[in-house]
């Protein structure tokens, strides 16, 4: 699986020295920065710090079983074109050398419930969506059926349901970052079906 994170610096230098300082025991395999320059940090076949207390579709050593990314960015700030055509073409070279699914193309948002929200609610994970990189549903949402459990449902996305609120915050920052809580609130269930059985849509993608 491949874990997105932004840096919160202002720029890569800073970065690097950050993820490369033994003491802060921080780490990724691949940093990309804002011009779209990549720079690899640690060997793929080695495990980086970089997800840190974390889970994933049942699996709590999320370090263990991935690639970690940070991309170039203070966490306010829009993500250049360049940045994410170069992060395009990194996840296509390491989905094609790992057979990556889509859905396991996650943020650390996504798996470090309470404690993370990069790469934030900037990141265009519908734009990666559309190039296979990721899960996406555009709206209208096909109504779920009845009975349908929105924790069973993010549980089987992959979120970790041991604390369901946190579960939803999460699902609303990757999927729903510019609705209300009240709005995000009233079609989550809808959306968590639909990425479970997308219909057959150029907008709606999975692995």
């Amino acid at each position: 699986m491949v874990v997105l994170h932004y840096t919160t610096n202002d720029d890569a230098a800073t970065a690097i020295r950050t993820l490369t300082n033994p003491e802060r025991e921080v780490s990724a395999h691949y940093l990309v920065g804002r011009d779209g320059r990549i720079v690899q940090l640690v060997d793929e076949t080695r495990r980086a710090w970089h997800a840190g207390a974390s889970f994933w579709a049942g699996n709590r050593d999320v370090n263990s079983a991935s690639i970690g990314i940070e991309l170039d960015n203070n966490g306010h700030e829009p993500f250049p074109e360049r940045q994410i055509v170069a992060l395009l073409a990194l996840l296509g070279d390491l989905r094609e050398r790992y057979a990556i699914p889509a859905e396991n193309i996650v943020g650390h948002s996504d798996v470090a419930l309470g404690r993370k929200v990069d790469p934030g609610p900037q990141f265009p994970w519908r734009m990666l969506a559309t190039q296979g990189y990721g899960r996406w549903c555009d709206p209208p949402y096909p109504t779920p059926p009845a009975g349908f459990d929105l924790a069973t449902g993010l549980a089987l996305l992959g979120y970790d349901t041991t604390d369901p609120e946190a579960a939803r915050r999460a699902f609303h920052l990757h999927y729903l970052p510019n609705h209300d809580a009240l709005v995000a609130a009233a079609i989550e269930a809808e959306l968590a079906h639909c990425l479970l059985h997308p219909p057959s849509s150029p907008t709606t993608r999975q692995g």
